[in-house]
């Protein structure tokens, strides 16, 4: 199937669900992008910064970008000017250069915080009590060119689907409990949770963007 048709059929059914659909277009050629901005798609996710740059210049400057993958501090201000969401953050000192660059920039810059949530020691993210100490910090307050808008993670890359579902319920639970605890600058939103292999499950925990690349541009 085409690009154009797979993404028609993300948007019914993510629609339905009041579910966000990030395109992901990592590796993947500005034209491919095109034809997914051409069908109707408008947010994409990239992993790599200078990538994400790259396509931003040849783009569509109505594209919203967000930043999926790990961000190292010294990148942040080369995306700090039109970057809609980072999902990965997952450290106060790198929320505080993004703060930095928001500044210099004179805009507030939408985060959401990326929480360990797999088996898998790979994975990057804060752990819950990391999560809820960085929440409750007084600097965090201090930050006026950042937003919290919610939490991403990653379940385990395993055919285990009930192992699947707890780690995602578990990541909504966090979510719910946060809620309680928003400031000027933390407000629970989006819940980005969800791949092309579980994005279903995922919608059913509770997921409020899905992350859908290899089902809509084919393997890489």
């Amino acid at each position: 199937m085409s690009i154009k048709n797979n993404i028609a059929i993300f948007q019914q059914e993510l629609g339905a669900k009041n579910c966000k659909l990030i395109a992901v277009s990592k590796t993947h050629p500005s034209e491919s992008v095109k034809e997914a901005y051409d069908a109707g798609q408008m947010i994409f996710g990239e992993n790599k910064v200078q990538e994400m740059t790259s396509k931003y210049e040849v783009l569509p400057k109505d594209i919203q970008w967000h930043l999926i993958g790990h961000l190292q501090t010294n990148k942040v201000k080369y995306i700090a000017p039109f970057v809609s969401l980072i999902h990965s953050v997952d450290s106060l000192k790198l929320l505080e250069e993004i703060n930095k660059q928001g500044e210099k920039n004179d805009r507030i810059i939408p985060c959401l915080l990326q929480i360990f949530i797999a088996q898998e020691e790979t994975k990057f993210g804060l752990d819950e009590v990391e999560l809820f100490l960085l929440i409750q910090s007084d600097i965090l307050k201090s930050y006026s060119h950042i937003r919290i808008e919610g939490l991403m993670g990653m379940a385990s890359l395993t055919g285990d689907e009930n192992q699947i579902r707890k780690e995602f319920r578990n990541l909504r639970r966090i979510f719910d409990e946060l809620k309680t605890k928003e400031s000027s600058n933390v407000q629970m939103k989006e819940l980005s949770m969800g791949m092309s292999s579980d994005y279903k499950i995922a919608m059913e925990e509770g997921s409020t963007m899905v992350r859908i690349g290899t089902a809509i541009f084919g393997k890489r």
